[in-house]
């Protein structure tokens, strides 16, 4: 199995700027590791549904964001660290929510990925 493990969150002044880190252990049954997958962040705002919020193919030459974070939010990974990463600057106070990764074969909703993390709490005051 895949472990994922989510940090960096905190509280921040909107305009302000977090980095979060997602990283991964272990591997699957036929020896799958987390370089071999797409990965992607999400995140759930206090009574709404669990949001995308981008994704990074498994090379790390490929991203795509949602709408609502393109040009403020960056994801990038460092396969040999086993680790990827969440630049969130302008943050705004609808950013607020619990962040968590994934992992998967590729895809834009929660269905697509098997591997979650526990997620990390990202607050943004105005």
């Amino acid at each position: 199995q895949i472990q994922l493990i989510e940090s960096g969150g905190g509280l921040t002044q909107a305009g302000g700027s977090l980095r979060l880190s997602c990283t991964a252990s272990g591997r699957t049954a036929s020896g799958h590791t987390f370089s071999s997958y797409t990965a992607g962040w999400f995140r759930q705002a206090p009574g709404k549904e669990r949001e995308f919020v981008g994704t990074i193919n498994w090379s790390g030459t490929g991203t795509n964001y949602a709408n609502s974070v393109k040009g403020r939010f960056t994801i990038s990974r460092d396969n040999t660290k086993n680790t990827m990463y969440l630049q969130m600057n302008s943050l705004k106070p609808e950013d607020t929510a619990v962040y968590y990764c994934a992992a998967g074969p590729t895809g834009v909703r929660v269905s697509d990925y098997t591997y979650w993390g526990q997620g990390t709490q990202v607050t943004v005051s105005s």
